[in-house]
């Protein structure tokens, strides 16, 4: 383990250096600089790629809509994961401008038919009302560790350089609010935001549900699995697999927005050194997503006020990352410059 940080460290340090030598402004590109430092040292090497990559995204579905929490039911995340999957909604388009690859997962979808183009891993048809009972058992949240794992796995032997998750599911909105209220030990109001358009009333039902959760578990005083189990859905339990093996197969994963922050915080709390292997595109309008990036210690490059979910940001962070990646690879050092290399002063 000491040495894999060793490792990651080297090569961090190895690009940071690299990108004083060229004949600009020392950190004048800022955060794209430790952008592609960071993927670098992922990838364990000075000159890090993005040209084959993907973009995730897994579907299921929330017991806890039965609440009212959502302006939409179950139904539509079936629809939505179909279209996902034929590349007619906003990810899609945002992909094949930067040739990123879209693969669709049914991790729980409330649906038993077959869905076209959408990879069945259907761990249950749904999670459970979390009002009621855990949303799932000790062996669902291993079976979906587990398929996390794999999916790297898979992605890796198909030779991916990088993978970006999204996610689609009515009522995760409020299955993340929970478990980030939980493992932040802050109030559900603090947390949850409108998802897709709630009412003042349907916001107030939702703050409701998460306190009253909270409150039933003793979530405040519970591990972020136990958390995770309890309130949380397919979607992020598969998303976390993903974040603990990133670091196992030197995978760089790019997050989303609040659904994707909120399971890098309980994959951070699994296994110190996770975020690490993380990299943040934007941060999300839902009210928790700065609060999640901040103790995180992550720095989103994006903040466009966005809340659409299905890996939106995460695709869109791409394009500025290989442009990125070009002028580190391509542009003029100070030796064939004419110009005197700066000093960095301490």
């Amino acid at each position: 383990m000491e040495s894999l940080k060793n490792n990651y460290s080297k090569y961090f340090e190895r690009i940071k250096s690299n990108w004083d030598t060229i004949a600009k402004p020392l950190d004048s590109l800022g955060k794209l600089e430790t952008l592609v430092a960071k993927l670098g040292a992922i990838q364990g090497t000075e000159h890090p790629s993005c040209l084959k990559k993907c973009l995730v995204v897994l579907c299921s579905d929330n017991g806890i809509v039965e609440e009212g929490i959502s302006q939409s039911d179950q139904s539509v995340t079936r629809i939505c994961a179909e279209n996902i999957a034929a590349k007619k909604t906003t990810v899609g388009i945002m992909a094949a401008q930067v040739a990123c690859d879209v693969i669709t997962y049914d991790v729980g979808i409330n649906h038993s038919a077959k869905i076209p183009n959408v990879i069945d891993r259907k761990i249950r048809c749904g999670t459970r009302n979390f009002l009621k009972e855990p949303a799932m058992t000790k062996e669902e949240i291993e079976v979906a560790l587990s398929l996390g794992r794999v999916i790297v796995s898979e992605l890796k032997n198909k030779k991916y350089e990088l993978i970006c998750v999204g996610e689609m599911g009515i009522g995760n909105t409020t299955t993340s609010a929970a478990i980030a209220a939980s493992l932040l030990k802050v109030d559900g109001k603090i947390t949850a935001g409108r998802g897709s358009g709630l009412s003042n009333t349907g916001l107030e039902k939702k703050v409701s549900v998460i306190n009253e959760a909270i409150k039933k578990y003793d979530l405040y005083n519970k591990g972020p699995l136990e958390i995770l189990q309890t309130v949380g859905g397919f979607d992020l339990a598969v998303m976390t697999g993903i974040y603990l093996a990133a670091k196992e197969y030197s995978m760089p994963v790019v997050l989303d927005g609040v659904i994707s922050v909120t399971a890098a915080l309980v994959a951070e709390r699994i296994e110190k050194g996770t975020v690490d292997y993380l990299i943040p595109s934007h941060i999300s309008r839902e009210p928790v997503g700065k609060l999640l990036c901040d103790e995180l210690k992550l720095s989103p490059i994006l903040d466009a006020h966005m809340a659409l979910g299905e890996g939106t940001g995460a695709v869109l962070l791409l394009g500025l990352l290989r442009t990125a990646i070009e002028v580190y690879e391509r542009s003029i050092p100070f030796s064939e410059s004419n110009v005197e290399q700066y000093t960095r002063f301490k």
